[in-house]
């Protein structure tokens, strides 16, 4: 019996490329009733990081304000002990107390969020920084305050558990050292450029100069006029200042690992689904290339999420059996606090929101409302659906024609030529799209998808990608049609597979996500009062860049069933950054991203690269590759 609950506890830390090993009938009851699951260690001395990361900030406000405002500290005459080595803390030059200021600043946001690699760079300033306060009799209040959070840090230093990426550092050295270099090429084309040197310096010696100007100090180079030597200090200060500040960045940034996704996990996450695939029309999305999987301790339940800017973001209910679900949320929860990321999930059930703040003590948020269609009982009489009647119609008039195929039945030829067709109308080259959307179309796996298609004449002029919700249900993942068009074309596809479903087995198609439906609904009606109406026009501004009204009048217009959705975080502070995080994951928020190869290019082309290749080539064109 104890050998059992050794393997169980084993089993609970595993969160590893694949479901664990399913017990037999009596282990799983037996793990069901005796399993006890460690206590939350997110929960624990709570006040240790608090305190520790804003004594850490308020450290480092106090070090720059030194190094920005000497004169505050003109009478602690810091050029005396010029000759130390820079980076400790305190009493050093003006660019060392910058420097270090600002990596404590850094440093604070690692301690608040329990990181182990934060704790011990922070052990190691303060151990410098309070034996050159206690050193110097004017500085012996802030010795004891930074020997007071040292003392802290060293008593508590098992609460900063969060591990970091390993690929975070090899990064950061590739970093440090493209910039280190940059620096030197900045300053020694200063050096040879700038007239007015005292003598004649070798090379060694101007290098000398710039690695010194670096961290703040001078070097053998002299200039004759003052002004450009207080201007090459000040230029190669900056220089050293923004490459540590870039260093700190990526060596204590929240870690993006990216999806791995294997072939066990895509074998388990297809087993589950087709066992308990109609529980979630999201299911099938966690099938996503850019997802992880993390799985219950039993295989029989399993997770799949994304992380963005420190937070660990799952989409839709648990995969599998609902039993299962508690497994899974606590291996996620303890996956997300040994990495110290914020866990979330965006577009769960109502079941699954009431489990993880259950399992997880956590809170529920309503997002919005999906819209469901019932085949059934879907009809198109009656003045609710006039609007689409007439859409239908006039469409219908100009002679366009549906066809529907599920994804394996369509050739690999017609199906490349559809993908393309489909991706040149895109209007930007971003993708959006994560709770509710596969990311791909005509996969190797994906034969039951459904793919609907609209064509005039004979040209493709818009199509739509379902994907399986269980054995009698779809769900909508694309949705891209010609802009030249008839309007109204997608309500006429939607309409048509609806008609159709029972030649495909369906009963029910899950349609678009409605973001915060309810209060643009209750808010638009007589009566509502001045929060409503000040939230509703809240909505209707963000819907100029999100999406949000237009959305849900589409949804609305095939009077379908409406499923709330929710959104599961820990708390109210941690909202913004969860926010910003499932903005990124749904593409709604791009980073800026250079391309060097796309620039070389365009650089090549404006130098006129591209026309001596063509002469070279006897001037024909050089034939496009797909």
């Amino acid at each position: 019996m104890i050998r059992g609950l050794t393997n169980l506890s084993e089993m609970t830390e595993r969160s590893g490329p694949g479901p664990a090993a399913p017990t037999s009938g009596d282990d799983d009851r037996f793990a069901r009733r005796f399993a006890i699951r460690l206590p939350d260690r997110r929960h624990q001395r709570r006040w240790v990081p608090v305190v520790a990361g804003w004594l850490a900030l308020l450290i480092g406000i106090a070090d720059v304000i030194e190094g920005a405002v000497p004169s505050l500290y003109a009478h602690y005459r810091l050029h005396r002990i010029f000759d130390l080595a820079p980076g400790t803390l305190t009493n050093v030059t003006r660019t060392a107390d910058v420097i270090t200021g600002l990596l404590l600043l850094m440093l604070s946001h690692g301690l608040r969020r329990r990181k182990r690699r934060a704790c011990r760079s922070v052990i190691l300033l303060l151990g410098a920084s309070t034996v050159l306060h206690l050193a110097h009799y004017p500085h012996i209040g802030r010795a004891i305050v930074t020997a007071a959070l040292l003392v802290v840090l060293l008593c508590y230093r098992r609460e900063f558990y969060a591990v970091g990426d390993p690929r975070t550092r090899w990064r950061t050295l590739a970093v440090l050292g493209w910039l280190v270099l940059a620096d030197l090429a900045i300053g020694l084309s200063y050096i040879t450029l700038v007239r007015g040197l005292k003598s004649d310096y070798s090379v060694m010696q101007r290098g000398q100069s710039v690695i010194y100007g670096l961290f703040g100090f001078s070097g053998p180079v002299q200039f004759q006029p003052e002004s450009r030597g207080d201007l090459f200090g000040l230029l190669t200060s900056a220089l050293g200042l923004f490459t540590l500040i870039a260093a700190a960045y990526m060596f204590l940034r929240p870690a993006e690992p990216p999806g791995r996704l294997s072939g066990q996990d895509v074998a388990g996450i297809r087993e589950l689904l087709d066992r308990y695939g109609a529980q979630d029309s999201l299911g099938y999305f966690a099938l996503r290339d850019d997802k992880s999987i993390i799985w219950s301790p039993t295989g029989k339940s399993c997770i799949g999420y994304r992380v963005l800017s420190g937070v660990m973001l799952a989409a839709g209910d648990p995969i599998g059996d609902p039993e299962a679900w508690p497994g899974a949320i606590h291996a996620f929860l303890d996956e997300a606090a040994r990495h110290a990321w914020v866990p979330a999930v965006v577009g769960c059930g109502e079941l699954g929101a009431e489990v993880w703040c259950r399992e997880g003590d956590l809170t529920a948020l309503e997002l919005g409302d999906e819209a469901i269609v019932d085949v059934a009982g879907f009809s198109l009489e009656g003045r609710a659906m006039r609007n689409v009647r007439q859409m239908v119609s006039r469409v219908c008039r100009h002679g366009y024609v549906a066809e529907f195929h599920r994804t394996g039945d369509v050739p690999r030829a017609e199906l490349d030529k559809l993908i393309r067709q489909a991706d040149s109308w895109r209007g930007s080259p971003t993708e959006r799209g994560f709770s509710m959307a596969l990311g791909r179309v005509g996969g190797c796996d994906d034969g039951r998808c459904v793919i609907a298609t609209a064509t005039e004449n004979g040209v493709l002029r818009a199509i739509l990608h379902f994907v399986p919700w269980g054995s009698d249900g779809l769900s909508l993942d694309l949705m891209r049609r010609d802009r030249a068009a008839q309007p109204g074309l997608n309500d006429f596809l939607i309409v048509e597979t609806i008609s159709r479903a029972h030649e495909l087995g369906v009963k029910r198609i899950s349609l678009n996500f409605a973001a915060f439906r309810s209060a643009l609904e209750r808010g638009e009606r007589i009566g509502a009062g001045p929060v409503l109406r000040a939230w509703r026009g809240i909505l209707l501004f963000m819907s100029r860049w999100f999406q949000i009204e237009s959305l849900y009048k589409f949804n609305a217009k095939f009077n379908p069933d409406w499923v709330p959705r929710f959104m599961v975080f820990p708390s109210t502070r941690d909202t913004p950054r969860i926010g910003l995080a499932a903005l990124e994951a749904e593409a709604f928020l791009v980073w800026p991203n250079l391309e060097a190869r796309r620039l070389a290019r365009k650089l090549g082309h404006k130098l006129g690269l591209g026309r001596l290749r063509r002469l070279r080539h006897g001037g024909r064109r050089s034939r496009p590759t797909a």
